[in-house]
């Protein structure tokens, strides 16, 4: 049977959204299986009340810890929540807010009562704290680009960006000891009850976040030059949003596809073959691509739009490291208010094209490990002007130099590829082949390479004297890092450079695999090498 990646979803592929609820009610979890427990990962915990691993002892459990966590860390502002259109967010809302309403926190939920983008919650974070002294915080419900059948649950203290790993690792291992102890201590009140409770309120979130968008992108430029835009939400939270830019910015922008279904039936399948709003896939945004002759800028989002893809008319779907290393070159060279030491933030697995664009731009970069909650700290003080993930991700600061998120923000980076084609009359992907003509054009791609837990276990514990190999791929190595070099934190793995080419290996979280991500910029072929050189070294290193 041939592969059906990048066909719309068939019937059979579909969730059922009745046992999906019912199961979050229904099914208490094994806390003997290490999978049933909490775990936040880089962006909260996730998982499937299918699977026993996001179900109603799950939230009430995490919600408990997370009101012991803000009395411990002195949080006395308003709690800002989010929810995105997954079938669990809303019943995980329900959930958050009978704890919250039984602990007296006072809460902000969208005003009119639809779907918030984690961006826009960040947004409202930074928006309330920078004039208040009684901080606020908030949640964000979502497993965001993850298929129908999950649901997520995030924590942004009041820097409005994830939650570093002290915070995460402490939620989650209060969260597994109310549940230990059968929820016993959790505070809760009934739904009813919850919802009219005195601290519970609302946020116009969309509101505050689309009036404030010319304070951080040239809109008068997009609109002067009336590109038509399409813009996909993947059933997802901007599907509001979207629609709100165009008429508050009289825009020249098309909402394409604004349905929102808990099963997202719409949707063309990802690679496996599974229902997944990865904006950065060219198999989910198949139907997006054909349309692509339609529009000079087409743009999609994932579940809680903070990631971005960029469709052009003259090249597709650009790869996101080919998308970070434009946006870099054209902010760093289009907001004159920014600092002049304001650096540029990547993550290690990003391209090192962006390296080369840094030099050429005369502006220090800063390397961090995976995970966007490096970059929290530089973009609240604008020590950091760009922060980007090459799993496309990315947020700037205002055009003053001010902060605008502290999480990704899929909305801004893709409004952006329209101020960049309006503002300089090429698109971002031309504006790519440019970059390629100085710098070079690299290849890039990411393997998977099975591992034990124990090799897995290893691998995160590795230190630069492992690695003996002075070569790789015909070149001499450069550097062996297993700390990222812009902060000193763990790689939690190993990253190896030469001259024309790197690659990084890291244990999966969810998988009896590591992950390699390789680059060169001698060409395919050398890429090849360079991930079976490295595959060939990290396993002799770690026995596998």
């Amino acid at each position: 049977m041939a592969n059906r990646a990048g066909t719309v979803a068939l019937p059979s592929d579909l969730v059922d959204v009745t046992a999906l609820l019912d199961a979050y009610f229904d099914v208490v979890p094994d806390l003997s299986d290490p999978a049933q427990r909490v775990v936040f990962g880089t962006s909260g915990h996730r998982g499937s009340s299918l699977k026993a691993s996001f179900n109603e002892a799950h939230i009430a459990a995490i919600t408990q810890a997370i009101v012991e966590y803000r009395d411990r860390e002195g949080v006395t502002g308003p709690l800002f929540m989010g929810k995105d259109t997954h079938a669990l967010s809303e019943p995980a809302q329900n959930t958050a807010l009978e704890v919250l309403a039984a602990n007296g926190v006072t809460v902000r939920i969208d005003a009119r009562g639809a779907f918030t983008p984690t961006p826009a919650v960040s947004h409202a974070i930074l928006t309330y704290n920078a004039t208040r002294t009684d901080k606020a915080d908030g949640i964000v419900i979502t497993p965001s680009h993850n298929p129908p059948a999950d649901g997520g649950f995030k924590y942004n203290p009041p820097h409005g960006g994830p939650a570093d790993s002290d915070a995460t690792n402490w939620i989650a291992a209060r969260a597994n000891e109310l549940m230990e102890g059968g929820l016993r201590e959790v505070r809760r009140v009934p739904a009813a009850q919850a919802q009219k409770a005195e601290g519970i309120g609302t946020y116009d979130f969309l509101q505050h976040y689309v009036e404030d968008l010319p304070a951080v992108l040239n809109l008068d430029a997009i609109r002067a030059s009336g590109l038509s835009i399409g813009a996909d939400p993947m059933g997802g939270a901007s599907v509001d949003y979207w629609g709100a830019i165009a008429e508050n910015h009289n825009l020249n922008l098309t909402v394409v596809n604004p349905a929102v279904d808990p099963q997202f039936g719409f949707m063309t399948l990802d690679w496996d073959e599974k229902i997944r709003m990865d904006c950065s896939s060219p198999y989910a945004m198949a139907s997006l691509i054909a349309r692509a002759s339609e529009f000079d800028i087409a743009t999609g989002n994932d579940a809680d739009a903070d990631r971005h893809g960029i469709v052009t008319p003259d090249g597709g779907l650009m790869n996101p490291n080919h998308y970070l290393a434009v946006a870099v070159d054209y902010l760093y060279r289009n907001r004159p208010s920014w600092r002049a030491d304001a650096v540029i933030g990547k993550t290690l697995v990003s391209s090192s094209i962006i390296d080369r664009v840094a030099t050429d731009l005369g502006r220090v970069l800063v390397e961090v490990p995976v995970g966007f909650k490096w970059f929290v700290p530089g973009l609240l003080t604008g020590e950091v002007a760009f922060g980007g993930e090459e799993s496309a991700g990315a947020s700037f600061l205002r055009q003053d130099g001010g902060p605008w998120s502290t999480d990704k923000d899929g909305i801004l980076l893709a409004l952006l590829a329209s101020e960049i084609t309006a503002v300089s009359g090429k698109s971002p992907s031309q504006h790519y082949a440019r970059l390629t003509e100085r710098f070079g054009a690299p290849v890039y791609a990411r393997i998977d390479a099975a591992a034990s837990r124990e090799q897995k276990a290893a691998l995160g514990k590795l230190s630069p004297s492992d690695v003996t190999a002075t070569t790789l791929a015909g070149e001499d190595i450069t550097a062996r890092l297993t700390e990222a070099p812009g902060n000193g934190a763990p790689v939690g793995g190993l990253k190896v450079t030469t001259e024309n080419a790197w690659f990084a290996a890291r244990p999966s979280g969810t998988e009896d695999v590591y992950k390699i991500y390789a680059e060169s910029f001698r060409g395919e072929d050398h890429l090849k090498q360079v991930q079976a050189e490295a595959k060939a070294l990290v396993d002799g290193v770690i026995g596998a």
